[in-house]
């Protein structure tokens, strides 16, 4: 099934840039985009737009993202299971459930401030920090992209 949609030169230009900017460039921009079409009397489905200009932010759950984190981190065998300093536990489920709490507060926090930022690099700041004291050997600047990668092999 085709939709045929007549936008402006200028629109189709948002629309091409858009494809090729990072997920926090889109989102920023998408959000321009509603405002501007908005404006302009144009009527456009927020289904559309979203089949229009895919977002990473709905790619995987927190459970998805929690897995990812824990096998970035080292999985059975790291010293601090999902990373966790910060926080006693005593088993594993308690470590995950931590993890969990921290991905969906980081969420909230994140939808409610503009940082320009993607979810990810916005949980990476908070979760693994680039140059904080307990990482004497740098190996905070791995962290999202390891994320990244074992986010992408589960799909």
């Amino acid at each position: 099934m085709k939709i045929h949609i007549e936008i402006s030169d200028e629109q189709h230009k948002g629309l091409k840039i858009l494809k090729k900017k990072e997920n926090r460039t889109i989102q920023f921009l998408a959000k321009r985009a509603i405002e501007n079409f908005l404006k302009a009397k144009k009527i456009f489905t927020l289904v559309l737009l979203l089949l229009i200009i895919p977002s990473q932010s709905f790619a995987y759950t927190d459970q998805e993202l929690c897995s990812a984190i824990y096998k970035s981190e080292g999985g059975e065998n790291a010293q601090y299971l999902y990373g966790i300093r910060s926080v006693k536990y005593d088993t594993p489920e308690e470590a995950r459930q931590i993890c969990l709490n921290t991905i969906r507060n980081q969420r909230r926090r994140h939808e409610a401030h503009v940082c320009n930022l993607s979810y990810l690099e916005c949980l990476a700041k908070r979760y693994c920090p680039i140059g904080a004291d307990n990482d004497p050997k740098g190996l905070n600047k791995n962290w999202l992209k390891n994320v990244r990668y074992f986010l992408k092999e589960a799909q």
